[in-house]
Parts: C-alpha cells; sequence; structure tokens
C-alpha cells in the first residue's frame, strides 16, 4: 500500500491527498516533519521536503506534489484531472503552477511560518506587518479566483481539474490559520464551499496541526 509522508497543513500534501481520494487510492498517512530534517525523509526524498509517496513492497518512491498527481493522473482509472485539449491542460498546469508558486509565495507560505513554524520551533510570536502583507496579498488571488469562477463552471474549464485541487489545497490551509478574509468574494467563496463538501476533502477538515487551533468557521462546509 503507499505511504504518504506529509503534515496535516503541507498544502502540497494535501493537492496529493485530494488527488488520492478523487482517484479513490488506498494508503497511508506517516506524519513527517520537514524542519525536523530526519535522515529517513533525506533517503526518501533528498530534496527534504513532503510529500513523499512511497510503496515499499514495489519500491516505488514518488517526490514532488505535481510528479505524484501527473503519475497518478496516468495511472488511476477514474476522475481524470488533465480532462481537455493540448491547450486545456497547457491552462490547467499554468493555473496550478500559479496557485502552487504564487499564492504559496505571497500567502501560505508566510502564514505557516508566522503562524506554525515560529510557534512550534522557534518559540517566538508571529510578525504582524508580515501577516497583513500576507492577507492583502490573498485579496488579489480571490479576486482572480472570483474572476474564473464567473467565467467557467470550475477553474480552468468545464470540468473540475487539478487546478482546484491545487488552489483548494492552498486556500484550505491559509484559512485554518485563519489568513483568509471571505468578504467582498462571494463567488470564490461558493466554489470553495463546493470543494469542501466533496469526500475526497472532508477529511482534511477534521484534521488539526497539535499546537495550532484553527478558526470556528474553519471546518464547516457552508462557511
Amino acid at each position: 500500500m503507499w505511504q504518504l509522508y506529509q503534515y496535516p497543513l503541507c498544502p502540497f500534501s494535501r493537492k496529493v491527498r485530494i488527488m488520492l481520494g478523487e482517484q479513490n487510492v488506498a494508503y497511508e498517512l506517516r506524519r513527517e516533519h520537514p524542519w525536523e530534517r530526519r535522515d529517513e525523509l533525506w533517503a526518501l526524498n533528498p530534496a527534504g521536503q513532503v510529500p513523499v509517496l512511497h510503496d515499499p513492497e514495489r519500491k516505488i518512491t514518488l517526490c514532488d506534489s505535481r510528479a505524484i498527481c501527473e503519475y497518478l493522473e496516468e495511472t488511476g482509472e477514474r476522475s481524470p484531472m488533465l480532462n481537455a485539449s493540448a491547450a486545456g491542460r497547457a491552462e490547467i498546469r499554468r493555473l496550478v503552477a500559479l496557485f502552487d508558486e504564487n499564492f504559496f509565495r505571497d500567502v501560505t507560505g508566510p502564514l505557516l511560518h508566522e503562524r506554525m513554524i515560529k510557534r512550534l520551533v522557534h518559540r517566538q510570536s508571529p510578525d504582524s506587518r508580515i501577516l497583513r502583507e500576507a492577507m492583502k496579498l490573498a485579496h488579489g488571488h480571490l479576486d482572480y479566483i472570483d474572476w474564473l469562477v464567473d467565467n467557467r463552471p470550475w477553474l480552468a474549464g468545464p470540468t473540475m481539474s487539478m487546478a482546484d485541487l491545487a488552489a483548494a489545497a492552498q486556500i484550505s490551509v491559509a484559512d485554518y490559520l485563519n489568513g483568509i478574509d471571505w468578504r467582498g468574494h462571494d463567488a470564490a467563496r461558493g466554489w470553495y464551499a463546493v470543494f469542501k463538501s466533496r469526500p475526497s476533502f472532508r477529511p482534511l477538515l477534521a484534521e488539526k496541526m497539535t499546537g495550532v487551533v484553527p478558526p470556528a468557521h474553519y471546518a464547516k462546509v457552508d462557511a
């Protein structure tokens, strides 16, 4: 069986977990904190990062969320997430990169550092200036999601795709860390509420990171 090395607030691991759920692939969770720099993780992934999807029986180890998701897409038998023309697949991959790179750099990454890493690893207080800037930048990203939802059934086109998985994974972590202000973003909020109700997503809402408490609305499907 697959083993997924991850920690609850890793957005890239969340993306893989949603993909595994949509593909109905069985797996075991293995809690791994990259900041502990365990030799076992480095042996699986020389980058020292999660997620890592490992099958010890078949001796297969997959690293990097995009590589893992595309592997699952190519080997899965249900719920294709790159089901589009060549131009459509290019658009899906563009949006995946946008959320994996830009949203993480602007919003999720700073929130994780200030509200999780500083608290759990360094025993320091968060920098309010950095938090305000991350939440300000989040509005710009939500504006773009509003526009996408107003013009398409799903973020990249007529069907749910890896773009939706990538966006929902990043937003869910930012929302857990109380970094999302949904006011003025009804379209994005409606899209996210639909995604939160999916069976593949619900387990994420029930999982907590020790020492970091989410806001009351976080696990509510309609909030």
